[in-house]
């Protein structure tokens, strides 16, 4: 804080310069991804051919009823929270075990909010999802392995189309699976830039290359 004062007191600065030092000064240019795991991020992988379904499988679906898909964004100003409010997924769990298991998941990008409206329709132009272009995102698991960072049972590695780019993403996860649910609760930052979302915010108030994700999934087992 006495850096700051100093600043100001200096004399004259410019609105860009303002507004950083403000953001200093006050902490709303955190990062919210800091001391989160960070998504690895790599070239998209061909899934490997499907092995014959066991006998034992055990199909669990969800939905945005009773689990949640969300994001924290932040620029030198300020962060915001939101997420998705339109989503599906089906998690197959082979011999109860989900490493031998895979996820895929659909979401409507449109569904997008945030905590201001303002900045909910401009997530949505072409700027940041171009939702009219690229109506859908989709995650396709790969490999569930055990173990990872900050405490995870497993990590989830897939596929993920987003506005148009497909990557695989790795990360930690927490798996709970249970007669009739399975539990995955999830929290790692990626970076947007990764999948052609470049829009950089007002010259004086930059936005954030990495976005913190926060999945909590609760897939109740399906009668299908």
């Amino acid at each position: 804080m006495k850096r700051v004062w100093k600043i100001l007191r200096s004399g004259p600065i410019s609105g860009t310069a303002l507004v950083l030092v403000l953001g200093a000064a006050t902490g709303c240019n955190t990062n919210p991804t800091k001391d989160k795991p960070k998504a690895e991020v790599t070239e998209a992988v061909a899934p490997a051919a499907p092995a014959p379904a066991a006998a034992s499988a055990t199909k669990y679906t969800f939905s945005q009823e009773g689990s949640k898909l969300e994001w924290v964004g932040a620029k030198v100003s300020a962060k915001h929270d939101g997420g998705f409010r339109t989503f599906t997924g089906t998690i197959e769990v082979p011999e109860g075990n989900p490493e031998k298991g895979s996820v895929t998941v659909e979401v409507e990008t449109a569904s997008v909010f945030s905590d201001t409206e303002k900045l909910t329709g401009h997530l949505k132009s072409p700027d940041f999802f171009d939702v009219e272009k690229h109506p859908k995102a989709r995650f396709t698991s790969t490999s569930i392995r055990p173990g990872g960072d900050n405490g995870a049972t497993h990590t989830i590695t897939g596929n993920l189309e987003l506005h148009g780019v497909t990557k695989s993403i790795s990360f930690p996860a927490k798996i709970r699976v249970d007669p009739d649910q399975v539990g995955v609760d999830a929290e790692f930052g990626i970076n947007r830039k990764d999948f052609g979302i470049v829009y950089p915010g007002m010259p004086d108030d930059l936005i954030r290359d990495e976005v913190l994700i926060r999945l909590e999934v609760r897939a109740k087992r399906s009668s299908a």
